[in-house]
């Protein structure tokens, strides 16, 4: 076998010396850069409408503050259905076809579906095209997190998948950027949602199918290749499955209802410094796109490390518990508008630092043939058991007699339930994937 070829096996036995990244292989770097490209426009095409939404819906429902309050916290609702949905059906047709179609797929269906956002002349087209969107983004999210898994080794694993995950930071940075440029005129950056499709040529030329996959699809029944029966009736499974998805829905629900509300944090202060509304908007999303991203982005790439050395659930369990702290201090800690932004990269290091290790743990609970199932069921399912979080999240912010620092106080004790869920799961570290 040449050395182009072993490069390309993934999860070798024998661990290399010296640093994570010895001997990873050209193929295997070239798998991950892939899957962080496609995550990176993932992550925009959600990002972009939380820091746009103020100016679509103020210009769909005619300037309605009311409605724009109601309708925002349920299009986030939309999108976490959406995203369920798209993962649970591309997750499962991974399983079965092959990852580099899927990943294809899926990626053409958030790009063009984004891009058509910029011809919406009501609210109900904005429904169906954000919802079709998610659907792509659901699916593509699970399919890469099982692939960059299968291709590197598992005294790299941990790392890699940390990578792939921490890149959404730059999705983040790309979103907020396009939001300050465009201003109003948010038209503009959903265009760039386009971009992604170029990625699909990529894809096409460059992924090969893991050995492991291609020795399973040829070796088991084909029904049972992503076969959600298989997932929800065998025991040890299902209860991987399930108790995942409640660690992800912890970690996705404070994410919107909790990492979020940065950007309302960093608004508050600046009004109250005495700008205008159009400055205070501006000063957000810097704040939250930009200085709070980096934090998050940093956090999200230190998890990996830390799994690697702690172990996946000691590190889970850090990373709420100081999120738990984190959350207080920055919400009555800053009493300026610069002091906020002091604290801002802890609070979004804390608060989503461990939503890199959805993709280091979840493929690392399943056998091949149901991975990129069970990885989408866990963080896209995680989604859907988030939506009522969302939605406790919007009307507790709305309640006229209740400052914003102590609702998102109060959101944070979600935290501890994270802590205690991880009793009830498995500890992978530096263990081999499951056949």
């Amino acid at each position: 076998m040449s050395s182009r070829d072993s490069s390309m096996q993934p999860n070798e036995s024998c661990p290399a010396p010296g640093r994570w990244y010895t001997g990873i292989g050209r193929y295997q770097w070239l798998v991950l850069v892939i899957a962080c490209a496609g995550w990176v426009f993932d992550v925009y095409e959600s990002q972009i409408f939380n820091i746009t939404r103020a100016d679509v819906l103020n210009e769909l429902l005619a300037g309605d503050e009311t409605q724009v309050k109601m309708v925002g916290d349920w299009f986030l609702a939309v999108f976490l259905v959406g995203g369920t949905l798209g993962g649970l059906l591309f997750g499962s047709l991974a399983d079965r076809f092959g990852r580099g179609p899927i990943m294809i797929i899926t990626i053409l269906i958030y790009s063009l579906f984004s891009g058509m956002t910029y011809f919406v002349a009501n609210v109900w087209q904005l429904v169906i095209l954000r919802l079709l969107v998610s659907i792509g983004l659901g699916g593509e999210w699970a399919v890469a997190a099982a692939l960059v898994a299968e291709v590197f080794p598992a005294r790299a694993r941990s790392q890699a998948s940390a990578i792939f995950h921490g890149s959404s930071v730059l999705g983040t940075w790309l979103a907020a950027l396009a939001g300050i440029l465009v201003g109003s005129h948010w038209r503009y950056a959903y265009l760039l949602g386009v971009l992604p499709a170029l990625l699909v040529v990529w894809v096409r030329a460059s992924i090969r199918e893991p050995k492991n996959w291609q020795e399973r699809r040829a070796t088991i029944d084909s029904k049972r290749l992503g076969s959600l029966r298989e997932l929800f009736s065998d025991p040890k499974w299902n209860r991987r499955a399930l108790f995942g998805m409640l660690l992800a829905a912890v970690g996705l629900g404070t994410f919107w209802a909790v990492t979020v509300a940065g950007q309302g944090l960093a608004y508050e202060r600046a009004i109250a410094a005495g700008v205008s509304e159009k400055e205070a908007t501006t000063a957000s999303r810097f704040a939250y796109g930009i200085v709070q991203a980096t934090g998050l982005g940093i956090g999200l790439l230190a998890f990996g490390p830390i799994a690697a050395w702690l172990g996946r659930k000691p590190a889970f369990a850090l990373f709420h518990a100081l999120a738990l702290v984190i959350v207080p201090v920055t919400c009555f800690l800053p009493q300026s508008y610069f002091q906020l932004l002091l604290v801002l990269p802890f609070y979004g290091f804390f608060t989503a630092g461990m939503h890199s290790g959805y993709a280091v743990y979840f493929p690392e609970l399943f056998p091949t043939h149901l991975r990129a199932t069970g990885t989408s069921f866990c963080f896209n399912g995680g989604r859907l058991a988030a939506v009522p979080v969302l939605i406790f999240s919007g009307w507790l912010k709305q309640i006229p007699a209740l400052d914003l620092r102590f609702a998102v106080t109060g959101l944070a004790l979600l935290y501890l339930l994270g802590i205690l869920l991880l009793l009830f799961l498995p500890e992978t570290n530096r263990q081999e994937l499951p056949d």
